[in-house]
């Protein structure tokens, strides 16, 4: 007898491989396009505008140094310290300048005991002298009537003379006193003067930016010992290219940007004519206003204007910024596709388009969440 159950697993793995089948995938719906506003790329008048950098400088900045030579005793300021006109900063040793004012003022004191006896000798001087007037008068009188010899009168005249110019000769021995008299107090007034060098004061208010002097080094004159800067008043120093000499002019108003973008009015002071043989470049000063946390230094840019110019620009809504990649969706044929671009100046809710895109190209904006590039789009009014 033949075998039959080898039949049956055939059927069987037959029948399982049908039943296995998978059915047939359902069709998808296809996605709804978004709804989107657009916006076309135009092309605006922008006030054109040159960029220069700079460095922002105290207004006012002066080096502290002694007049006279001597050591240092004390420094009152220290770097930061704000200080106020008049104010003493610094004092120096000043036993010698103190001599001197003593030795004047003895020398002034010997002049003034000289001068009681000075008077006492023209007092007699001239009551000599009234004495001899009179005499003189007198015997003149009886020599007239032939009362008296020649003799006696000649000796009348010459005793006349003779007080006249003891009289005389006491009077410039007073005009002498008063002389000397004048040279020792202005020896005085320099002594004392002198002796006030010996405490350094500031000029002006403002703060202490460097300090070189310690107590017990020595002061000479013209050596710098502390450098103070006029505090609030301060300038941008900014170096401007050779072939924008003829853009800019004293008065100006000028924009001046500052650390995080904080923006400055400033106005055109002083140009220094003369170029930079090595960067070509003339150097700028413009005035700033007053105002907080300015400090000498810091890097500052100044934006000149030149006139106008077209560009190419789209509103700040547009823009998709990650990281330092920059992108806008612009639709073609209900189709959003990615554009990187690269833009430059920022005014006004609109962003200037270097490159990456032409006038009359529509734009997306604002930029729905999820948007992908390649997404069909449906534009709205």
């Amino acid at each position: 007898m033949k075998p039959c159950f080898l039949l049956l697993p055939i059927a069987a793995l037959l029948l399982t491989s049908c039943g296995n089948e998978p059915p047939r995938r359902a069709a998808q719906p296809q996605t709804a396009p978004a709804a989107v506003h657009v916006a076309a790329v135009a092309t605006e008048d922008w006030p054109a505008t040159y960029e220069a950098t700079g460095t922002v400088r105290a207004h006012t900045t002066a080096t502290i140094s002694s007049k006279v030579m001597g050591y240092v005793q004390q420094v009152i300021a220290q770097v930061g310290d704000h200080v106020r006109e008049g104010q003493t900063l610094i004092t120096l040793d000043a036993r010698d300048l103190d001599a001197s004012l003593r030795r004047a003022e003895a020398g002034r004191a010997e002049v003034e005991s000289a001068i009681p006896e000075l008077e006492n000798g023209t007092a007699a001087a001239k009551a000599n002298l009234d004495l001899a007037q009179t005499t003189f008068k007198r015997m003149e009188e009886l020599a007239a009537k032939k009362s008296i010899s020649n003799q006696e009168f000649d000796e009348a005249s010459a005793r006349l003379k003779a007080t006249q110019a003891n009289y005389e000769m006491v009077r410039s021995r007073r005009t002498q006193i008063n002389s000397k008299m004048a040279t020792v107090e202005q020896e005085i007034r320099t002594a004392g003067i002198m002796r006030d060098y010996a405490k350094i004061a500031a000029p002006f208010s403002g703060v202490v930016i460097t300090r070189t002097a310690e107590p017990g080094n020595l002061a000479t004159p013209g050596a710098p010992l502390l450098t103070i800067e006029q505090d609030g008043v301060y300038r941008l120093e900014a170096s401007v290219d050779e072939s924008k000499l003829a853009s800019v002019r004293v008065g100006q108003a000028v924009e001046a940007v500052l650390d995080a973008d904080r923006k400055l009015n400033a106005r055109v002071s002083e140009v220094v004519p003369s170029v930079d043989s090595t960067s070509r470049t003339y150097l700028v000063k413009l005035d700033l206003p007053a105002a907080q946390q300015l400090r000498t230094g810091m890097f500052a840019r100044a934006i000149f204007p030149l006139g106008v110019q077209k560009v190419v620009a789209v509103p700040l809504a547009a823009l998709t910024e990650r990281g330092q990649l920059q992108s806008v969706f612009v639709v073609e044929d209900g189709v959003a596709h990615t554009r990187l671009i690269t833009t430059g100046r920022r005014t006004g809710g609109a962003v200037e388009i270097l490159s990456g895109l032409n006038a009359g190209e529509k734009v997306v904006l604002p930029v729905p969440a999820g948007l992908q590039d390649g997404a069909r789009v449906e534009v709205r009014q």
